[in-house]
């Protein structure tokens, strides 16, 4: 009988492993406006950090499972993400659409604002922006946070901090996220697409920081201005997770 259960246990964690196996999956990349297909859309696993590209017919295939997520970028186009579900798996006759920018951008549009002279009612017909400015007491300079807040407070920390607690609240919070470094090096895919962008999305993306973090990362770890500003992405790449080693050491030494 415990021959027979262990027998049973067995099967079971043989089946849970079997679907658990990444799977090449398939799929087609489409223009949303016209639904011609999209030739060298970069698409990178964010769960595995495997990337690949579509081809002439927009077609593409790359390794993944039951919830993996999908980057897709494309110059010109909004990036989105895509999460692999069973009936891909199943199917697998998948059409990922992306809209191009131009679409995509709402319209806004822009009134002038007319004062009454009363401090209560025009306090409440001026607009309220998104974009966030700090500004520390002590400090000459203030700072822009842009549309995400989280970004904007990182950057006024690092101001506030020293390199060493900046770089501890960013990578000491993100080790999963910074252990993807090594597999991002690895992938000759991912190499070859990171070689070509300069708008840090997919480092973005897969490393779930903010433009403004992956600046002060590179800020904090010595690098020029003009490096941070010009760098394409694979650079950029190399140079965080070199920062990044260099911090596990020294944490190393600490503790």
């Amino acid at each position: 009988m415990k021959k027979f259960a262990l027998l049973i246990c067995l099967l079971l964690v043989a089946s849970f492993a079997f679907a658990q196996e990444d799977l090449i999956i398939e799929g087609t990349v489409l223009n949303n406006n016209d639904d011609k297909p999209l030739e060298n859309v970069n698409i990178v696993n964010l769960n595995k950090v495997k990337g690949t590209t579509s081809n002439q017919d927009g077609l593409f295939k790359i390794q993944a499972q039951v919830n993996d997520t999908l980057f897709f970028s494309y110059l010109g186009f909004k990036s989105i993400r895509v999460r692999v579900t069973n009936d891909w798996l199943k199917f697998g006759d998948i059409k990922v659409k992306m809209t191009e920018l131009g679409i995509a951008l709402e319209e806004v549009i822009v009134r002038p604002v007319q004062l009454t002279g009363y401090v209560e009612v025009d306090a409440k017909i001026i607009p309220v922006y998104d974009n966030y400015r700090y500004r520390i007491s002590g400090l000459s300079t203030g700072y822009e946070g842009g549309q995400q807040q989280p970004g904007a407070i990182s950057k006024v920390l690092g101001a506030i901090f020293n390199p060493a607690d900046f770089l501890y609240n960013v990578f000491g919070k993100r080790p999963k996220q910074m252990s993807k470094l090594r597999q991002m090096k690895k992938d000759d895919n991912i190499r070859n697409l990171l070689q070509s962008k300069y708008d840090r999305e997919t480092l973005m993306a897969v490393l779930q920081l903010e433009r403004v973090d992956v600046d002060e990362i590179l800020n904090n770890c010595s690098y020029s201005e003009d490096f941070i500003r010009t760098a394409n992405d694979l650079q950029i790449l190399d140079a965080i997770s070199e920062c990044y080693e260099e911090y596990k050491v020294l944490n190393r030494n600490r503790g």
